[in-house]
């Protein structure tokens, strides 16, 4: 079992910059391939950005790349998500999750693990 707990969501200016950390326990971190989702208010939780244990492999929705950067620090069993030139679209509750194995995955189903969410709102 993994635990994963994201933290660093709050209220930015458009333009502005979060950085949101999602801290993991019960397993060996190295272990898993992580990534960020979001779910905006009335919408379907999307796909933001993977990244595989080691770091060579990262994907990014189109819609973030050039202004979002996941990055993990397996020795502190945490993975962030600095997020800048935030957009009023952006506004949604984001989503740290976990899949044991290698390799990048946007599909939200193949993830066992979640978190419960961190809200993210960008005012215009």
């Amino acid at each position: 079992q993994v635990q994963l707990v994201e933290s660093g969501g709050g209220l930015v200016q458009a333009g502005g910059s979060l950085r949101l950390s999602c801290a993991a326990s019960g397993r060996t971190f190295s272990n898993y391939a992580m990534a960020w989702f979001r779910q905006a208010p009335g919408k379907e939780r999307e796909f933001v950005v993977a990244i595989e244990w080691s770091e060579q492999a990262t994907y990014y929705a189109d819609s973030v790349k050039g202004r979002f950067t996941i990055s993990r620090d397996n020795a502190k069993n945490t993975v962030y998500l600095q997020m800048n030139s935030l957009k009023p679209e952006d506004t949604a509750v984001y989503y740290c999750a976990a899949r044991y194995g290698f390799g990048v995955d946007k599909i939200s189903d193949d993830y066992a693990y979640w978190g419960r969410g961190a809200q993210v709102t960008v005012s215009s």
